[in-house]
Formats: C-alpha cells, structure tokens, sequence
C-alpha cells in the first residue's frame, strides 16, 4: 500500500508516502553518472543521468523504490499484487529486456522527461527474472512525472500498458483505468463554504466548515487514498515560501498515512508508513521523514555528487527529536 502524488508551484515536487509492514534497510542512494549499471539481460549503462532516492543496496547494487535524475524526471514503484505480471524470458518480443527491480534505474538513467520515457517504453518488456534466488520479484506498478505530465505503467504476461495520469496521484490496486472512473463519482467535492443546495424551500445552514467534503471516504483503501490525495493536493495554496511548501506537501502526505495498529495484512502483521518523502525536483533534494522521527532529513544532489563511479549512501535518521524549554 502506498501512494504518490506530484505537485507544481515556483518549483517541481514528487511526493511519496511508503507503505509497508517491514523495512528494507532503506537509504537514500546516489547513483552518479560514471557508476556501472549492470542488468540482467541487457547491455550495462557505464555513463548515465545521476540519480537520488530511496533504495536498499545488495551486492553494491541499488533497488530503487522511488528516486528521481539530475533532470527532475521522477519514478516511483507502488505495489499491485494479484495484477502486476512479468514476462517469462522466452515469451519476450521487444529489443530491451528490463526486470523490475532494474526498471526504475533504466528509465532514469536514459530519459530526461516523460516523452523520452515514453519512447522508452515502446520497446521494452519487463522479464521475469529475480535480483536474487531467495528474493521474490514485487509485483508493482509504478508512476513516472517530470513535474508537467505523469504516466502510469502496468504490466501483464502479454504487454507493457502506459496511461497517461492527468490526475498525477498513484496508489494501488485496482489498476489505474478503475481509478480514472471512479473518481468521476466525486466530482461534488468542494472547499468552498457549504451552502443550501437541497431546496430554496427550506433555509437550511451548515452546521460545520468542511461540509462540501461530505463523501469523501475517510478510510485506508487505494480508491480512497487516491481520492483524498488528489482533492487536498489540488486545493493547496500556492506558496512563494519555500518551505511552507514543503510542510503542506508533508500533510497531504500525513492525510493519507497508514497509522500504525490501524491496518493488519494476511499475516498479521501491520501495514504502515515507514518513510514519506518529498522529492523537490528542481533544486535536487530528496526530504523524508520517517514514522518514528519528526525530522525533516534532506540530501541534495549536488553537482559533485553526480559524478564518479561509486554508490553515495546516507543511512535513514530515525531518531525522535523532542525540544524541551
């Protein structure tokens, strides 16, 4: 469970929220332009776009979950289990052989914008090959955004599908067609002040601010999510102070957050947000704060962090900051 969003003022934002019911030894990684990138079954990437985000590093090897490249083009994976399906390596027709967990990597490393994404994806499948023999591949979909335009990209056993996302918000299942209907259902949702719509027959007056969002669904499901995250996003004043920005970005975010305790999986294990993140795409940072620290962390990707040939890593603050007087 997750859910993303883009935002567009003075400067470009791609917004995350991890949903998860364990951690991944999750850091913020650099990925700088001279860095290898090796694929499973396609030519490696010894030159590239630098890259920043969220990702666990094995074998020196970063498996991005969300990140963006030196050219503010943004990606993030959502989970879509029973959905997503990966093609078996025999059955692929197209030139580029690309798994999962090497997607967000290829795309970033190659594409400046969405329409260069999109060129791309004409000619990829996503091969059904694990990173690891003891490591299942995700079932994911995921969102691409340059801060102007948004795709989503899902996949079955026969295509790679992309939808272009006017909306710019993604969470999870069902796949993104259900979501561009449904939310058709709400377009009564208002923040303006209530007013009598019912009858001029009757003086009736609001007994609370807020009555325009009357059905609007308050609970943890992706439609609900997706819902909640595109009103609030769409109605948030354009702020020239920068980090005004940010924080508002930040509660969007905290709108749609899976509370610890308040969701169970299968397992019996409870989904929750382990980090939210807010990527300013066009200054370079990325902004998280996790679930058991209310520090706003920031690495930036500077320009002498974009080249060499290593992995630059920061490891995740999760320490509680309190300030006592």
């Amino acid at each position: 469970m997750c859910t993303v969003f883009t935002y567009k003022n003075n400067d470009s934002y791609f917004a995350r929220n991890m949903d998860i019911e364990y951690h991944f030894n999750e850091e913020v990684v650099i990925t700088p332009r001279n860095y290898n990138l090796t694929f499973k079954k396609h030519d490696p990437l010894k030159t590239h776009y630098a890259i920043i985000g969220m990702a666990t590093v094995i074998n020196n090897y970063p498996l991005y979950a969300d990140a963006f490249n030196e050219y503010g083009l943004a990606m993030a994976g959502l989970n879509f289990p029973n959905q997503a399906k990966y093609k078996d390596i025999t059955e692929a027709t197209k030139s580029n052989l690309i798994t999962p967990y090497e997607f967000i990597p290829y795309i970033l490393g190659l594409a400046k914008t969405v329409d260069e994404a999109k060129k791309l994806l004409l000619d990829i499948d996503i091969i059904n090959i694990k990173f690891m023999d003891n490591l299942d591949l995700a079932p994911l979909h995921w969102i691409i955004s340059d801060g102007t335009q948004s795709i989503v990209v899902e996949t079955n056993e026969n295509y790679v599908k992309v939808y272009d996302n006017p909306f710019n918000v993604l969470t999870n299942n069902p796949p993104f067609p259900f979501h561009k209907e449904n939310i058709r259902q709400y377009l009564n949702l208002t923040n303006a002040y209530p007013e009598n719509r019912f009858s001029s027959n009757f003086k009736l007056t609001p007994f609370s601010l807020g009555s325009g969002m009357f059905g609007i669904n308050g609970d943890y499901s992706s439609p609900s999510r997706f819902i909640k995250a595109a009103f609030l996003k769409e109605h948030l004043p354009k702020e020239d102070n920068e980090d005004i920005m940010t924080i508002d970005l930040f509660n969007v975010l905290d709108a749609v957050k899976m509370i610890n305790g308040a969701i169970t999986t299968k397992e019996g294990k409870f989904d929750t947000t382990i980090y939210s993140a807010i990527m300013n795409l066009t200054k370079g940072y990325y902004q998280y704060r996790t679930y058991f620290s209310n520090t706003i962390n920031r690495v930036t990707l500077t320009e002498e962090r974009k080249v060499g040939k290593d992995l630059l890593v920061f490891p995740i603050n999760n320490t509680l900051s309190i300030k006592e007087f």
